[in-house]
């Protein structure tokens, strides 16, 4: 017989705030407007602030008054708003600033639509809507859309170096090789807290653009080296370390397997390789790792690992997990080499910096 459901008005009331994407469309909205930079000072009438942002004051007010109900911004008086708790990490000069963590992208929100699609046939949505293009082949075209998710991603690097830091023992290494290193945030905080090493920034050339920007503003240029390039090609030889941060899981197993065999081909035999991941753990835990597994299957065709598969991954590209420290954020897979490379060891030894601060 079938069984009456259970009547439960407060799990209604969840699943609404759950599934609307009313709230988080405006709060990208609020991030593109810069909202929340006009109100450090204090809370400013609505037609102020809409001149200031370049809204419509009536339209502007709708918003507000939607996410204020949310506890993000405050109206204090009648279309008068301000900051709360909340709305602070919206601020471009927060510590921890997600305002551009949230970007409102057409080509992502497409395929987003179309999510049946990836459920249904394991492929990506984003492949489904855009003819079969690849996520990231899509940014060689379109610099704008990838400087703004090189931004996007990077924009949580404050975070997570401030959680993954402390798990990834560098002190004695000089040389690192950062394997798509994007804009090369990451790597410039690592090269901050260990003033001896050295450091390699690896990715495309369309991605690259901005990194010595970053590296000069972070006071470390004249030791890292950028280089235009993919990591399906071959790597930099004979760094102590090479990088892969949330690399691996945007790549199906025969990709992912590719990219580690090239680290393993640059590698010495006493190199490490250090992977910063979401490791996905069974049970019905809040887990950010399940959630950016579903991202990974919509977009790009990877996929979130549980350990026992990064450990085969690794192993099939010549490599043995030694150790998974989870943090806060991701958790810091450490690897060294298990056998020789399967084409033969082409590492020379010589270090992975031999001309810091130059750029390509």
């Amino acid at each position: 017989m079938p069984v009456t459901p259970r009547i439960d008005l407060a799990s209604v009331t969840r699943l609404t705030e759950l599934a609307d994407y009313i709230v988080p469309f405006t709060i990208r909205v609020m991030c593109d407007l810069a909202v929340a930079d006009q109100l450090i000072e204090g809370p400013l009438p609505v037609d102020v602030l809409a001149r200031r942002v370049g809204a419509d004051p009536a339209a502007l007010t709708r918003g507000l008054r939607a996410l204020a109900g949310r506890g993000i911004f405050t109206e204090v008086t009648p279309e008068v708003f301000g900051l709360t708790p909340l709305a602070e990490p919206l601020r471009s000069d927060h510590p921890f600033s997600v305002r551009e963590c949230f970007p409102l992208m057409p080509p992502d929100i497409y395929s987003w639509a179309r999510l049946t699609h990836s459920l249904r046939t394991g492929e990506t949505a984003f492949g489904h809507v855009h003819g079969g293009t690849r996520y990231y082949d899509h940014f060689a075209d379109h610099p704008y859309e990838c400087v703004r998710f090189e931004r996007s991603a990077e924009s949580v690097n404050p975070f997570v170096l401030r959680t993954v830091a402390p798990a990834l023992d560098l002190r004695t290494a000089r040389t690192l090789v950062d394997v798509g290193s994007g804009h090369g945030t990451f790597v410039a905080g690592l090269l901050t807290r260990h003033r001896e090493l050295h450091a390699i920034l690896l990715d495309l050339p369309h991605v690259v653009t901005e990194a010595p920007d970053v590296l000069a503003r972070a006071g470390v240029a004249d030791r890292c080296e950028v280089r235009g390039g993919s990591f399906f090609d071959p790597l930099p030889e004979g760094a102590d370390v090479y990088l892969l941060k949330t690399i691996i899981h945007d790549w199906p197993d025969e990709q992912a397997t590719a990219i580690l065999r090239n680290v393993r081909a640059a590698a010495r035999p006493d190199s490490r390789v250090v992977i910063v991941e979401s490791v996905s753990r069974y049970g019905n835990h809040d887990d950010t790792g399940k959630v950016m597994d579903v991202k990974a299957l919509a977009l790009f065709g990877g996929r979130t690992r549980t350990e026992p598969e990064f450990r085969a991954l690794l192993d099939d590209a010549g490599f043995r997990l030694a150790r998974i420290t989870p943090t806060s954020s991701m958790s810091v897979l450490e690897a060294v080499p298990a056998v020789p490379a399967p084409d033969g060891d082409r590492a020379t030894g010589r270090p992975a910096v031999a001309a810091a601060g130059r750029t390509a």
